[in-house]
């Protein structure tokens, strides 16, 4: 017989949307006892979508102690509960994709849903309190220093937050938008200082000029001498300006000798995120164009079609914009008010682009971004975003 685990999982955001965290635990269901803790600091997100990111944590925590499980899901969100048993339609774009995934954690009909009161959820609201705080504080989560076992019965969201949880869920439930904050342009000179990503892509590669797909599971090519050109190039003009304070970095080779090149000249140190590496493409990988329309034309059509679609044995769009939202997310948390360099690729500066536009995926097939070229976004409090720049290359003539 299938072993039974529950988990139960919340998710709030101060400012709906506002900074948020989720939190989801694992419990056996004989002696009661936790069997694993999950929670996050997300950024700016709606109490909606944390609730489904704390559902995702703990359907992926219970997976990792047993994948045969049977899976008893219990949350006090009414709206999770009755959209993830297939009673309600999900109408928002931020939660589909968050619903499809969690579907696939475990086989259909393994997963069960059952909403219970707040008072019986309260592990898990607060372990999203303490990943909010951690965010709050600049640093993410640990569960070394959970107290959210001990302290179930401690705090909690105030009766305010409850009724702008449930605001929000009635207004899913009947389609309606939800609440926009004022747009930036008019609103920006009351929230102040932004924090400003301003996003460069690495020098040229020997590949470069040959278009061949370079991504994360290729051969990591070195800056070519031109690449290391452009580099003092740009450092130039970003020294003249004197606006940058910190500088981040991919951990592939090409970006962190570009950004090394940078921070020497303006005398800060490099920082690596994993998160703003390229895509994997797969097979792909120092292909040109044409090659791989000749040797994987289905693949390539899907991929064409659909950010979900990925290269063979590569990584989807879908897959990259997650990460480097996350990436984002604990950047600006990290940096906040601050201007901050990001050296990365084409696929992470065009996704932070099209995600700080609301655009569609396929908006990355419609931008162009050239070696070495900058882009920033102001990003302020209330959660809006502000493009300043795309594709600059002016330091390069």
């Amino acid at each position: 017989m299938a072993r039974t685990l529950i988990v139960e999982a919340d998710g709030g955001s101060r400012g709906n949307p506002g900074p948020a965290g989720y939190g989801a635990v694992v419990i056996d269901p004989e002696s009661g006892q936790p069997l694993a803790e999950a929670a996050e600091y997300i950024g700016t997100a709606t109490n909606n979508v944390a609730e489904y990111r704390g559902l995702l944590a703990g359907l992926r925590a219970a997976h990792a102690l047993d994948p045969d499980a049977e899976v008893r899901v219990r949350m006090d969100s009414k709206l999770v509960v009755e959209q993830m048993s297939g009673r309600w339609k999900i109408k928002h774009p931020d939660m589909r994709p968050l619903a499809s995934e969690a579907r696939t954690v475990f086989p259909p009909g393994r997963v069960t849903y059952e909403w219970i009161p707040r008072e019986q959820n309260k592990h898990a609201d607060r372990l999203a309190n303490e990943a909010m705080d951690a965010g709050k504080a600049g640093r993410q989560w640990e569960p070394r220093d959970s107290r959210a076992e001990l302290d179930a019965g401690g705090t909690a969201r105030s009766a305010a937050a409850r009724a702008a949880d449930a605001a929000a869920e009635a207004a899913e439930a009947a389609g309606a938008a939800e609440p926009k904050a004022p747009p930036v342009g008019w609103a920006s000179a009351d929230l102040g200082a932004p924090t400003t990503l301003v996003l460069l892509r690495h020098g040229e590669t020997a590949l470069t000029p040959q278009k061949r797909f370079s991504g994360s599971g290729g051969s990591d090519p070195e800056l070519s001498p031109a690449g290391h050109r452009q580099a003092e190039a740009v450092a130039a003009a970003l020294a003249a300006r004197g606006t940058v304070q910190a500088v981040v970095s991919s951990p592939l080779k090409r970006c962190r000798q570009t950004a090394e090149t940078v921070a020497a000249r303006l005398g800060l140190d490099v920082r690596v995120d994993e998160g703003l590496r390229e895509t994997d493409f797969g097979a792909w990988e120092g292909l040109t164009f044409a090659e791989v329309q000749e040797r994987y034309p289905e693949d390539l059509a899907a991929w064409l079609g659909s950010a979900k679609a990925a290269p063979t044995g590569g990584e989807s769009f879908a897959a990259v914009a997650r990460r480097v939202a996350l990436s984002r997310d604990k950047l600006l948390a990290r940096y906040a008010g601050r201007t901050v360099l990001l050296v990365s690729h084409v696929t992470p500066v065009k996704t932070l682009v099209r995600l700080a536009l609301g655009a569609p995926p396929e908006s990355l097939f419609r931008m162009e971004l050239s070696a070495a070229s900058l882009s920033a976004v102001a990003y302020y409090t209330d959660g809006n975003a502000s493009v300043r720049l795309v594709n600059e290359t002016a330091h390069l003539r």
